[in-house]
């Protein structure tokens, strides 16, 4: 009984940081959102999600969401230094709390366990993030983010004045590819203009 309560209270706290990190996105995100162009994201939004094999987003597909993203300074380089911050901060949030859950007293081997195999998975993901950046931007992009699940992949990047090429798009693909287990339709590209 006091395994499953420690348990639960172990992915009582995860659930509830990772919802905390979801409704600060969401916050932050509907607050640079004008009135009329958030009509146009959530249009967007649902056509988006019907065609779920959809690879690459373009800022008219996304409704301004790269525009809501920026902030109120407005610059794609603001864009991916705060993106990056935000990711860094949920994840050191995520990380100290299995770590303060690791270290309960009354933590049981399994739960220790779990949340040591949970870093462990976090760690992976910021090192693949950071490689597959890393070969993104060799690939000659000025900047990218890139946000890694079990189950998908975000990639923004900068919007050439031209936009994304489909030779750009398949370059990005190959990359997330060859560095995670995911298919084509759990990878999304977006671009920042």
């Amino acid at each position: 009984m006091k395994i499953f309560k420690r348990n639960a209270i172990i992915i009582t706290v995860i659930l509830f940081v990772c919802v905390a990190v979801y409704l600060n996105w969401s916050y932050n995100r509907r607050d640079t959102v004008s009135d009329g162009s958030q009509a146009a994201l959530d249009a967007t939004s649902g056509e988006a999600a019907a065609d779920e094999s959809a690879l690459y987003f373009d800022q008219e597909q996304t409704g301004e969401a790269a525009e809501e993203a920026l902030g109120p300074a407005g610059t794609a380089g603001e864009y991916f230094a705060n993106a990056r911050l935000t990711r860094r901060q949920a994840r050191d949030s995520a990380i100290n709390t299995l770590r303060e859950a690791a270290k309960l007293e009354n933590a049981s081997q399994e739960a220790i366990d779990h949340a040591l195999s949970e870093i462990t998975v976090l760690a992976n993901y910021e090192v693949a993030e950071a490689e597959i950046e890393a070969l993104i931007t060799a690939k000659g992009f000025d900047e990218c983010v890139v946000f890694l699940s079990d189950n998908s992949a975000i990639v923004t990047v900068p919007a050439p004045s031209a936009g994304l090429s489909e030779s750009d798009v398949a370059r990005i693909t190959d990359i997330v590819l060859s560095e995670t287990g995911l298919t084509t339709q759990q990878i999304k590209i977006i671009e920042v203009k």
